[in-house]
């Protein structure tokens, strides 16, 4: 599945993760808008590396060369000109490099696991793969209040369990199952029966509990974002909504995921990402 805060198990997801994210920073100055360009760019590409068609050993090859360059970049001495630029922004921006290493690790995850056993394993990848990318952020963004941690950490798990929900049928096709074993084993299903795509009652009842625990964790996120960064993150809230009505979407269909396509409208995003920037802009919602 990759990184699913950008949405990487196809290039359709893919499409659809970078529509929503030039929706979400559109209103940022040009300053801010590059440099995220350049960070999402580097999650991009290391997550390609996993999800190029190359046998198992030369990814891992790549993905060891990956974060060795990674660390020459921050000396601005590495072979790859978009690590350079990486390493001079987390200059510029003083962006904690422990986050970019995170990614890599999160990302090499999909190289040596398919199922995870509970909720706390699932958690973990949800950190590594997403929010260590809404913690890379928070200095791009401009965030002065050290909780404001807890929000990004809280919204990158948020957006990746409703990724994983809305890829449930793509993940299969891959034999992946990104759902919690135990809580497949609590509604009686077989893992086969996720893998041959089979909606049923059981399904269904597995889905909704996954999604009240996404919706905790959209929840948890809005609580946990202090009053004075607000107008700081208003470009992740703006994510943040895209990313919850593809929840409310995943609901609408009775989580037939296996039948339908998944995905906010450009339009309905655009509305999304005006109406929230009004409200900041006016109220400083």
């Amino acid at each position: 599945m990759g990184l699913n805060i950008i949405a990487l198990p196809t290039e359709i997801a893919l499409k659809d993760s970078v529509s929503s994210f030039r929706f979400s920073f559109s209103f940022l100055p040009k300053h801010q808008r590059e440099a995220l360009r350049t960070v999402y760019a580097f999650c991009r590409e290391t997550d390609d590396i996993v999800d190029n068609p190359a046998d198992l050993p030369t990814k891992f090859e790549r993905l060891q060369r990956w974060r060795a360059e990674l660390g020459k970049a921050l000396g601005g001495s590495s072979e790859f000109t978009l690590l350079n630029q990486l390493g001079s922004i987390a200059i510029r921006f003083k962006i904690p490099v422990v986050h970019f290493y995170e990614l890599i690790k999160g990302v090499e995850m999909d190289l040596v696991k398919n199922r995870y056993e509970t909720f706390d394993e699932l958690k973990d990848y949800c950190y590594h793969v997403a929010s260590s990318v809404g913690l890379m952020s928070l200095e791009i963004f401009g965030s002065r209040n050290a909780k404001t941690k807890e929000y990004a950490i809280n919204l990158g798990i948020a957006l990746q369990l409703t990724n994983i929900l809305r890829d449930v049928g793509l993940d299969a096709m891959y034999g992946r199952i990104y759902l919690p074993l135990e809580d497949i084993r609590r509604f009686d299903i077989a893992e086969d029966s996720i893998l041959n795509n089979s909606y049923n009652d059981k399904f269904v009842s597995l889905m909704m509990f996954e999604s009240q625990r996404a919706e905790e964790y959209f929840k948890k996120a809005k609580e946990s974002l202090p009053t004075d960064d607000k107008r700081a993150m208003f470009a992740a809230k703006i994510m943040e909504r895209i990313y919850f009505h593809t929840l409310q979407r995943i609901k609408d269909v009775n989580f037939n995921v296996f039948d339908h396509r998944i995905a906010v409208p450009k339009y309905q995003q655009f509305l999304i990402a005006i109406k929230y920037w009004v409200k900041q802009s006016l109220f400083g919602l």
